[in-house]
């Protein structure tokens, strides 16, 4: 900066004077009820459930013997193998013969969020293999497996073993609540009461 500019500069801030420094940034934390989240989580479940659809022409086809898997990335091998196996205890059942698509949908989305609140990690669902049903067989079948693989929840499927309803019927692997995950993380912490 020159010396005329910088006599210019003096004299425009002449009559300045600095801002005071007592200045409070307020920060106003919304807090929501125990209403105001259950409505919202209510809300993005009916959003997510209403993804699931109800169009059979949108499905694919399944065999009504088919055996069906479904495995998301980072379910290891071992555990779906086991899973497949029935090796892990299914203390929860969906059973959705004899409903509508739609009351299958409602029920089946339902009960995984129940399974899910109390702790559920496998559960079983039971459909049947719907050899005569129509608009072709196998319908809820195939229904039950498109809305399992849209659920975020669901880890893993695989067809059970004839024991518990062979082609009819899946076990379902699904995801930690967020309670869970805490309790989980809270019991393996390293390092805690060591010296």
């Amino acid at each position: 900066m020159g010396d005329d500019e910088m006599s210019l500069f003096l004299q425009e801030m002449a009559g300045v004077q600095p801002l005071k420094s007592n200045t409070t940034t307020i920060c106003e934390k919304t807090v929501s009820t125990e209403a105001q989240d259950a409505r919202r989580k209510q809300l993005q479940m009916s959003e997510q459930r209403a993804l699931l659809t109800l169009d059979p022409h949108l499905v694919t086809a399944s065999e009504p013997d088919a055996i069906v898997e479904f495995k998301r990335d980072g379910v290891q091998d071992e555990v779906f193998h086991r899973l497949s196996l029935g090796g892990y205890p299914c203390k929860f059942e969906v059973d959705l013969h004899m409903l509508k698509p739609q009351q299958a949908r409602e029920a089946l989305y339902q009960q995984i969020q129940i399974g899910r609140e109390r702790g559920e990690r496998n559960i079983m669902i039971i459909y049947g293999k719907g050899v005569k049903s129509k608009p072709f067989p196998a319908l809820m079948k195939s229904f039950v497996i498109n809305w399992l693989e849209q659920i975020d929840e669901v880890l893993a499927f695989h067809s059970a073993q004839r024991r518990h309803g062979g082609t009819g019927a899946l076990y379902v692997m699904l995801a930690k609540s967020e309670q869970k995950r805490i309790e989980a993380k809270e019991t393996n912490h390293k390092g805690v009461n060591v010296r």
